[in-house]
C-alpha cells in the first residue's frame, strides 16, 4: 500500500524540454521568434556600415547607408520569413539538403530584391522624381554582385549556425554525462547506513522500516531519471523531503530541517534534482561533523518571473572539504544554464559560520501536471 502511494507521489519526470535539446534536431534557430528577427535586423545593419564605407565616395556614406540599410533589411527579414515557414520541411530533408535548400532560397531572395530594385529605378515615376541616380543602371553586373555577396553571407551564416549548434549538443552531452556521474554517485556510506538504520528498525519498527525502504527505492528511482528531464517544484521538493526522512532516521534529532517555501509555485518546471543535492550536501559538510547536529534552513521566495531557493547549514567542526560538495555544485549551475541561460544564477560561499548556497532561474510553469502527479 505504502509503495502505491509513494509511486504516485514521485511521478517519472517529463522529457527534456525541446526548446533546449534544439527541438526537431535541425541546426537553424527558430526564425519566427522576436529575438531571431532582432538578431537580423542588428546584422544587415551591420552589413549595411561595411558596404556604406566601401562605396561611400560615388554618392556619400549617409545616402549609401539609407539605401544599403533598406536593401539588406528586406532581403533578411523576407529570407527569415521563408526559413521560419519552410523549417519543418528543411528539418525533414536533413542536414546536407536542408543545408542546400535553405542556402537556395537566400539566394533566390537576394537575387528577386535585386531585380526588383533595378526594376523600380527604371519607371517613369523614379525617373520624373529625379532619383534615377539612386538606382543601379546595369542589370547584370548588379544583381550578379549582390547575390555573389548574398552567397557568401548566406554561406557564413548557415555555417556559424551549424557550429553553434554543434557545440551546443556537445555541451548538453557533456553535462548530461556529469549529471549522469553525479546521479549515479550515491555515497557508500550513505547507502550502508540507511541499510544497517532499515535492519534495525525491521524488528522494532517495521512500519517505519516500510517506509524507509520505499523512500530509499523513491530516491534511487529520481536519480536513475532522465539527466536534462524536468519536473514540477513540487516533485523536487518532495524528492529532497524523502531524502531527509532517510537521514533523520539516521541522525535523529541532530538533523533539524526547517522549510519555508510557501512563497514558491509548485507547478514550476525544474530539472530533476535540483534541491536534493544541496540538501545531501549541507547535511554531510555541515550537520553529520558537529556533536550536537544543526539546522538546515531551505527559504524559498518568489520576486517577479524569477524564483529564489536558498539553502543555508552551519559550518561542519572541523569543516570539510570535499571534492563532491564542489562536483555537485557544478552539475547544476550547468543544468541551469542549459535550462535558462543566464537568466538563472548559483552562488555558494562561506559567510562566518553558515555555508550558503543560492538559486536563481525563472519560472516556467507546468502547461499540464505529468500523470500521475498531484495537485
Amino acid at each position: 500500500m505504502i509503495g502505491q502511494v509513494r509511486s504516485q507521489i514521485l511521478p517519472r519526470p517529463a522529457p527534456p524540454d525541446r526548446a533546449f535539446r534544439g527541438g526537431d534536431g535541425f541546426y537553424l534557430p527558430n526564425f519566427c521568434a522576436s529575438r531571431a528577427a532582432f538578431a537580423i535586423v542588428v546584422v544587415a545593419e551591420l552589413t549595411a556600415i561595411v558596404v556604406s564605407i566601401a562605396r561611400s565616395a560615388a554618392q556619400g556614406f549617409w545616402s549609401e547607408l539609407a539605401l544599403s540599410s533598406l536593401f539588406l533589411l528586406w532581403v533578411g527579414l523576407l529570407s527569415a520569413a521563408l526559413l521560419c515557414v519552410l523549417r519543418p520541411l528543411l528539418a525533414r530533408l536533413g542536414v546536407q539538403r536542408g543545408s542546400s535548400v535553405a542556402l537556395a532560397l537566400m539566394i533566390a531572395v537576394v537575387a528577386a530584391a535585386s531585380a526588383g530594385v533595378f526594376l523600380l529605378g527604371q519607371t517613369h515615376l523614379v525617373r520624373v522624381a529625379g532619383a534615377d541616380l539612386l538606382f543601379p543602371r546595369r542589370f547584370g553586373p548588379f544583381v550578379l554582385r549582390n547575390t555573389a555577396i548574398g552567397f557568401v553571407i548566406a554561406a557564413v551564416t548557415l555555417r556559424y549556425f551549424y557550429v553553434t549548434h554543434q557545440w551546443r549538443c556537445n555541451i548538453e552531452l557533456r553535462a548530461a554525462a556529469r549529471v549522469h556521474a553525479l546521479q549515479a554517485r550515491i555515497r557508500p556510506h550513505f547507502l550502508f547506513n540507511s541499510m544497517n538504520t532499515i535492519a534495525a528498525l525491521t524488528r522494532s519498527e517495521p512500519r517505519a522500516a516500510e517506509q524507509a525502504v520505499q523512500d530509499l527505492a523513491d530516491l534511487f528511482r529520481a536519480s536513475l531519471a532522465e539527466p536534462l528531464a524536468t519536473i514540477t517544484l513540487a516533485d523536487e521538493l518532495e524528492i529532497a523531503r524523502t531524502y531527509q526522512r532517510i537521514e533523520q532516521l539516521r541522525l535523529g534529532e541532530r538533523l533539524r530541517v526547517a522549510w519555508h517555501v510557501e512563497a514558491l509555485p509548485l507547478d514550476a518546471r525544474v530539472p530533476g534534482l535540483l534541491l536534493q543535492p544541496l540538501l545531501e550536501n549541507a547535511i554531510y559538510h555541515g550537520i553529520e561533523p558537529r556533536p550536537a547536529g544543526g539546522t538546515v534552513e531551505i527559504n524559498g521566495e518568489r520576486t517577479g518571473e524569477l524564483l529564489w531557493l536558498v539553502v543555508r547549514n552551519p559550518v561542519g567542526v572541523p569543516a570539510r572539504e570535499h571534492e563532491g560538495n564542489q562536483l555537485a555544485l557544478q552539475n547544476i549551475r550547468e543544468r541551469l544554464a542549459l535550462h535558462y541561460g543566464e537568466r538563472a544564477l548559483l552562488k555558494a560561499g562561506r559567510f562566518d559560520e553558515e555555508y550558503i548556497v543560492t538559486l536563481r532561474f525563472p519560472y516556467l510553469p507546468a502547461l499540464a501536471p505529468a500523470a500521475g502527479t498531484r495537485d
